[in-house]
This record gives C-alpha cells, sequence and structure tokens, in this order.
C-alpha cells in the first residue's frame, strides 16, 4: 500500500510542480491537462489550459496534484505535506525555499525531537512541514 498526498490548486499547478521539481529535486513523470484528456470538449475552453493531473516524484515517493475546475477550489485546511530529510543543511534549504514569497507558520529551528523543523505556506497556499531527523 502507497499512501500519496494529493494537493490541489487554483490554477497555478504546473508552476507549483515545476517549482517543487526543482526545490525537492525530483521529476515530473506524468501531467495531463484537461484540455488533453479523453472527452475534453464537454469543458469550458477555460478549462483546457488547467491541469487534470500531475505527479511528481521525490526519490521512492510521489507528490501528485491538480487544479480544481473553476470555482471548485478550496484553501487547504488541516493537513500539511511532511517533509523528512537527515541532513539539517539541506532541511533548511528546502525550507527556505519552500517558504519564499509565502507564509511562515513556525520558523526553521531547533525543537526537542529535531535539529531542524518549521511549518510553511507556500506561494502556491499549500502547507509544509520540513524536519530534519535527530542523529542516532
Amino acid at each position: 500500500m502507497r499512501i500519496n498526498p494529493y494537493v490541489n490548486f487554483n490554477g497555478q499547478c504546473e508552476a507549483a510542480f515545476k517549482f517543487y521539481e526543482r526545490v525537492l529535486s525530483g521529476k515530473i513523470t506524468f501531467q495531463m491537462t484537461w484540455g488533453e484528456m479523453p472527452g475534453a470538449e464537454q469543458f469550458p475552453a477555460e478549462t483546457h489550459k488547467l491541469i487534470m493531473h500531475a505527479a511528481l516524484n521525490v526519490g521512492d515517493q510521489v507528490l501528485m496534484g491538480a487544479d480544481a475546475p473553476p470555482g471548485r477550489y478550496q484553501q487547504p485546511k488541516g493537513t500539511n505535506v511532511s517533509i523528512h530529510v537527515k541532513d539539517l543543511a539541506e532541511g533548511e534549504r528546502i525550507f527556505k525555499a519552500l517558504a519564499e514569497n509565502g507564509t511562515v507558520t513556525m520558523p526553521f529551528e531547533k525543537t526537542f525531537w529535531s535539529p531542524g523543523f518549521g511549518m510553511c505556506v507556500d506561494q502556491f497556499g499549500i502547507p509544509w512541514m520540513v524536519n530534519t531527523e535527530q542523529a542516532a
């Protein structure tokens, strides 16, 4: 069984996934617009450039996402995409990149469970937690 985060956007999925691909050193392995899917003619022309589904592989993990149909987008609430890394410098780099042009909800700093942990909402409205592991 796999559990994958699936994030929704208000028209910025393509830009967000290109950003995540760079920041997380991943690879976009699938992307299809609403206009490329079967039956696209049933949808308004303004939806055709929106992303119907995208997948980003990061190591053996997959982040999935899409643009919500017009008028159906809802801001994420009650969830975060959580990243766990072993290297403190890598965790800080990822956090700073995700927080840029977004909102820091908890600065990246040492906690009782981690040498570096922080929370932010990125420029695309997605909430993130970045956690570095304690040395064993």
